[in-house]
């Protein structure tokens, strides 16, 4: 059996992920601010072990409370790995960082990199002793690398996932039974978060009109297509450990 926690994962890319993974081998932990119904029975129609968790990623302080709770569901004996999958984010507030109020960016940092890390953090503390394949996915942004107007707090909070990243890579890597980390950009998919971009003012967003275009043009990846290289890299033997990826690397 293989365990895995994903976050977000009622809508967008986290959903297409969980349910790409939808099959009797596989125990997925659902991780959401509402849970979606239409996974649940599709899960329950593939033989599919879901447990669902409601809970609101910029609220940080009950993470250890849950994270002890999807644990107790895990059988070690039983499992031949354990995922995570920290997919969860968000790119409010799209506007200048003048513009912002501190709790606009706080809840942007804490969703995009803070939350993540304690997850990240709490994995490898409960698996600590698993001697199984233990790997996490950090979902991350080609924003992290280069920076775009309007996204101060967006680009800063993927920039800092990506070091994170590396550094828990770094750590692991002497111990006897390593979590393998590694962080993936997805490129340009056709989500919600797409949709709220090209909803943004032009003047707090100088890039509205290439992202328009990028929707016009038919150039938006399909979330299902990214899920399917997500899933991939989650049981890839060739798991490029503490490296940050882009999902250019992996289309032929």
């Amino acid at each position: 059996m293989k365990y895995i926690i994903i976050t977000g994962a009622s809508k967008g890319l986290g959903y297409s992920i969980a349910t790409g993974l939808l099959n009797k081998n596989n125990h997925l932990f659902c991780i959401s601010r509402t849970k979606n119904s239409d996974l649940i029975k599709a899960a329950q129609s593939n033989n599919c072990r879901l447990d669902y968790f409601e809970y609101d990623l910029s609220d940080i302080s009950r993470l250890d409370a849950l994270m002890q709770q999807i644990f107790a569901g895990i059988k070690v004996k039983e499992s031949d790995g354990i995922f995570l999958v920290n997919n969860a984010g968000t790119v409010t507030p799209v506007k200048p960082v003048d513009k912002c109020t501190g709790v606009e960016i706080a809840k942007n940092v804490t969703v995009n990199a803070i939350a993540p890390m304690v997850l990240t953090s709490l994995f490898s503390k409960h698996t600590k002793d698993f001697k199984i394949e233990k790997r996490v996915i950090n979902i991350s942004s080609g924003a992290g690398k280069k920076p775009y107007y309007g996204w101060a707090a967006y680009c800063g909070s993927k920039a800092a996932i990506d070091i994170f990243t590396r550094c828990v890579s770094l750590e692991q890597q002497p111990r006897q039974y390593p979590v393998k980390i590694i962080s993936f950009a997805p490129g340009i998919v056709d989500t919600d978060m797409q949709r709220e971009l090209r909803s943004s003012n032009k003047e707090d967003f100088e890039q509205l009109e290439r992202f328009i275009g990028y929707k016009n043009g038919g150039k938006l990846l399909k979330p299902e297509f990214v899920a399917e290289k997500v899933i991939s890299l989650i049981f890839d033997k060739e798991f490029l450990d503490g490296g940050v990826v882009d999902i250019s690397q992996y289309i032929k």
